[in-house]
């Protein structure tokens, strides 16, 4: 079994900075690509922003230069570094990583439960 938990949403004025973290937990063999997701009310889930175990990122047209995606694989923990937040950032934001439990077995998909962000004045 593998758990992701998400921590760092909250409610921020617009400009303004928050910074997400997902720890991954459990029967961890290696983890490959992580990434960070969202969902706004009445939207389909998004991708915002990915890293693979080399560190290489990528991030949605919406948020380049403004989101930051990190990892530590001591950890197993992957970061989001939000900057100069906007009204149309607010949703709950969900982590993702295809991690493999044993050698012998194929990665998986995991979700995280989600934090909820909210930007508004």
């Amino acid at each position: 079994q593998v758990q992701l938990v998400e921590s760092g949403g909250g409610l921020v004025q617009p400009g303004g900075s928050l910074k997400l973290s997902c720890a991954a937990s459990g029967s961890i063999f290696s983890i490959n690509l992580m990434g960070w997701y969202r969902q706004a009310p009445g939207k389909q889930r998004e991708s915002v922003a990915a890293i693979s175990s080399g560190g290489s990122p990528n991030y949605a047209d919406s948020v380049k230069g403004r989101f930051t995606i990190s990892r530590d694989n001591a950890k197993n923990t992957v970061y989001l570094q939000m900057n100069s937040l906007k009204p149309e950032d607010t949703a709950v934001y969900y982590c993702n990583a295809d991690v493999k439990t044993s050698w012998r077995l194929p990665r998986s998909n995991y979700w995280g439960q989600g934090t909820q962000v909210t930007v508004s004045s």
